[in-house]
């Protein structure tokens, strides 16, 4: 196919953007800010839906949906949140085009068709969700509420990268209610396990679980979660978070309960969500110059079968002897693709699948045949072996297993050789310009030293972790007292 991507090395950036547009993932769209996701890319998307919709369900939860828009004075009701999201916010002011009298054939906003109230379309949802909840919520016997909701929602946003920044994406967000502070605790540090546990049996994405800074914290949140992964180019990238929202949203649009004794009280609340990000973190976690590394376990093709032949008598006798493994591969729930196509080579074929990241490939030809082998190759060692034809239906399985481990603890050896600890902003800032990586120091926890860190670095904290020990320090920056060390990081 001749080369496709630029190297890691030439230009991480561009390899990134190259990549997800060689590979069939996704491209921009004619609308400004917004990408278009391809088949290809969307099946990855889809089997992550999956995955983490059966660990919504299996903890209790069940999907609804809520509009796109939402009436900007109960946007305001929670201040906080509306004053954080108010830059990215889209608003619809108008319902109707009329005809330009001037111009055959073009349109023009109908004054005459203004709205009564603007609507702005969701930046995320949990002002149209807590009016909602007001109607459902009366009583203790209510509780909890645990509802997700899968969506699109609209942060306007010029300056895009696909999957990692886009005017729209698509999103799941759960929100749910609790009759105690403790109970919605419980919950939000659940939903953090879930992603967590998504993103490492799953994505193969080791991820390090912590608490945001108030600096960095969800606005209406009381504390934020998240996990947080290290991509290949030594920045972070926020995989997942996870919202303790007090009783914020719950007085803001006056959700109360009755309790066992009749007392009326306010509810808990929590908020939780990943998006197409993940897609990003993906393919930055594990993919190398020539494309693609995907986990099996969210591969849209475990396995793809190149035929070697030279004419149709020999594509025939090699298609009715892999017909049989490819049936019994598909009875074990793996995705198979028999590239037959006759109109390109053997090369061009093994380049495009490993661009696409299949995880298997299989070639088989007349010599093959004569034999009862077939070559087996890897996409994340590149390693190739031969195989008894009669036998690697029974082996692909444990391999790709094997495969699904070897790229975590690839990712996992990477990640930990990329933490480093510091004492001094000397050394802080040395490490972060020649290394990258995960930070650990001292902060003195102020906003303000926060805020001159990322001014002079730009790197942020991105998580105080929740298995940080006690370590009494100095703040590298302030000197002053630090109970214990947190994570910086430059991040996407």
């Amino acid at each position: 196919m001749g080369k496709e991507i630029p190297s890691r090395q030439e230009d991480y950036s561009l390899w990134y953007n190259e990549l997800v547009k060689k590979a069939d993932l996704a491209e921009h769209s004619d609308v400004r800010g917004c990408m278009v996701i391809k088949p290809y890319g969307y099946s990855i998307w889809e089997k992550m839906k999956q995955a983490l919709d059966k660990m919504f369900k299996d903890t209790g939860h069940v999907n609804a949906y809520f509009p796109l828009f939402v009436p900007k004075s109960m946007f305001e009701a929670e201040e906080q949140n509306a004053e954080g999201f108010a830059k990215e916010c889209a608003i619809v002011t108008h319902y109707r085009l009329k005809n330009d009298p001037e111009k055959k054939g073009k349109l023009i906003v109908d004054p005459a068709a203004k709205l009564e109230e603007e609507l702005v379309v969701r930046p995320t949802s949990e002002a149209i969700i807590w009016s909602t909840y007001k109607k459902w919520i009366q009583s203790y016997r209510d509780l909890p509420l645990l509802i997700n909701q899968w969506a699109n929602v609209v942060r306007w946003e010029m300056r895009t990268r696909l999957f990692l920044r886009t005017a729209e994406f698509l999103w799941q967000e759960g929100h749910t209610a609790h009759t105690t502070a403790a109970e919605a605790i419980a919950e939000t540090k659940q939903m953090l396990d879930v992603y967590a546990a998504f993103a490492e049996q799953y994505m193969a994405v080791p991820v390090i679980k912590g608490k945001k800074s108030e600096g960095e914290k969800f606005p209406g949140a009381i504390d934020t979660y998240c996990i947080e992964g290290m991509m290949q180019d030594g920045k972070a990238l926020q995989a997942g978070t996870s919202h303790f929202l007090g009783q914020n949203f719950a007085k803001a649009f006056d959700v109360q309960y009755a309790g066992k004794d009749g007392k009326l009280e306010y509810v808990w609340g929590t908020s939780w969500g990943v998006s197409t990000r993940l897609m990003g973190a993906l393919i930055m976690a594990h993919s190398d110059d020539d494309g693609l590394i995907l986990p099996p376990k969210l591969a849209p093709i475990h396995v793809v079968i190149v035929p070697i032949f030279r004419n149709d008598d020999e594509l025939t006798k090699i298609t009715e002897k892999i017909n049989p493994v490819i049936e019994a591969l598909r009875q074990q729930g793996l995705s198979v693709k028999f590239d037959s196509r006759d109109t390109h080579k053997p090369g061009f074929k093994f380049a495009e699948w490993e661009l696409k990241g299949v995880p298997v490939r299989l070639a088989i030809g007349p010599r093959d045949l004569e034999n009862g082998t077939i070559e087996v190759a890897r996409r994340d060692t590149r390693e190739k072996q031969v195989m008894n034809l009669d036998q690697v239906s029974h082996q692909i399985p444990a391999l790709l297993n094997t495969i699904q481990e070897n790229i975590y603890n690839r990712a996992l050896s990477f990640r930990d050789n990329m933490i480093t600890r510091v004492d001094t902003f000397d050394e802080f800032k040395k490490v972060l310009d020649e290394k990258g990586g995960f930070v650990l120091a001292h902060w003195d926890g102020t906003s303000e030293t926060e805020g001159q860190i990322k001014e002079q670095t730009k790197a942020t904290i991105r998580c105080i972790p929740l298995d940080a020990s006690e370590e009494n320090g100095s703040c590298i920056y302030s000197g002053k007292p630090s109970a214990k060390r947190v994570l910086f990081a430059r991040a996407y």
